[in-house]
């Protein structure tokens, strides 16, 4: 078994991790053309046709002549595997995996990849076995199965980030959500910029109930700080600016609704509704608490946020319909909230059109809308 790389095989490696794959086969083939012995440069070979465009038959030559060399390689064992699972060979894997643990039985590589791929070879099995349908004690049994290989491999590596997000894997599919968190807090313990461990913690504590929009977006973007590159957390991100935005909605028909009550729009029972038209200085005090509601439900707030959400809130904006739907209702709630404080109506039939009219728009999409993304 080589114990060093050659100078070729390991430049080989180096332009494989650049995705160099041609230049690497290039070094390679000339490498073995000087030493067909040569277990790690067959394996690198094999590793550089799973990369580009997988060839599975080719890379499946390859590590089975390293293995010819020496059947007892780790590398060209743990290679082979990934020849075979790209060559159609999947459920084959197993065997070779076991093998490799009982030639290295503390190597933790091994075993979080045999945990990795067992329950999805026992689901396969059990589709075959059953017409294409998985049956759930089988995924049950199988996942419990993976799972102990996978503690095996966390003992043997406890420093290995792989290992777990094996197990996390593991308890997400099995649906243990108190693993999973466990799992989440090992890898942002061993890498604290993870990026789907990061996300699946920010949407846990962003979605928890009580949480609210203003709260939701601080917690994204002080994730993003850390992972500016993730997606989901980029989403998760927008939504809350979203939530955010349809709050001002709720402002503009808190004002259509105090216009409402400044006007006494609605007669009720034992009290006698003022008489039309407001004086000029009941008009004009109409719009103190509507400016207040503005000045603290919306400036104020806004001017709070950090400046990475003020920027998201107007992408949002740019980039989306609904925000812009839901602004523009918010707008049209405020006109005609203006309208019914400040115009000197000698009756009720028209404010009382306009009420509706202004509520209207938003009533037929604020449930529709709520979950909307884009």
């Amino acid at each position: 078994m080589t114990t060093t790389l050659h100078p070729s095989v390991e430049r080989a490696d180096l332009l494989i991790d650049l995705k160099r794959y041609e230049e690497a086969r290039e070094l390679l083939a000339q490498r073995l053309a000087e030493d067909p012995e040569d277990i790690r440069a067959w394996v690198e070979l094999a590793r550089s046709h799973l990369g580009d465009r997988p060839n599975g038959a080719k890379a499946l030559e390859a590590t089975e002549r390293a293995l010819a060399l020496n059947a007892e390689d780790i590398g060209a064992l743990l290679m082979h595997t990934s020849a075979m699972r790209v060559g159609g060979r999947f459920p084959e894997t197993e065997g070779v995996l076991r093998e490799a643990i009982r030639l290295a039985p503390d190597h933790w590589y091994t075993y979080a990849r045999l945990a990795d791929w067992l329950w999805r070879i026992r689901m396969i099995s059990s589709g075959r076995a059953n017409g294409g349908e998985i049956r759930p004690e089988d995924m049950v049994a199988g996942l419990r199965e993976a799972d102990l290989i996978a503690q095996e491999a966390i003992r043997l590596g406890p420093e290995k980030l792989y290992a777990y997000e094996v197990a996390w894997l593991i308890a997400d599919m099995s649906a243990d959500r108190d693993v999973a968190d466990r799992m989440d807090e090992a890898i942002l313990r061993l890498d604290p910029q993870h990026e789907h461990a990061l996300a699946r913690r920010t949407k846990k504590a962003a979605t928890a109930p009580g949480v609210k929009a203003t709260e939701a977006a601080t917690l994204y973007a002080d994730a993003l700080a850390s992972a500016p590159g993730s997606a989901p957390m980029r989403r998760g991100l927008d939504g809350a600016s979203y939530r955010l935005l349809r709050g001002v909605r709720w402002l503009a028909l808190l004002c259509l609704a105090l216009a409402a009550a400044g006007i006494d729009l609605f007669a009720t029972d034992g009290e006698t509704q003022r008489e039309l038209p407001l004086v000029l200085g009941q008009r004009l005090w109409d719009l103190v608490p509507m400016a207040v509601i503005w000045a603290l439900g919306a400036l104020l707030r806004y001017r709070r946020l950090r400046a990475g959400i003020r920027v998201n809130l107007l992408s949002v904006i740019r980039r989306w319909a609904w925000p812009r739907v839901v602004l523009g209702q918010a707008a049209w709630a405020m006109l005609c909230a203006l309208l019914i404080t400040q115009i000197p109506w000698t009756e009720r039939t028209v404010p009382l059109v306009l009420f509706w009219v202004g509520l209207a728009p938003a009533l037929a999409t604020m449930w529709f809308d709520r979950p909307k993304d884009a």
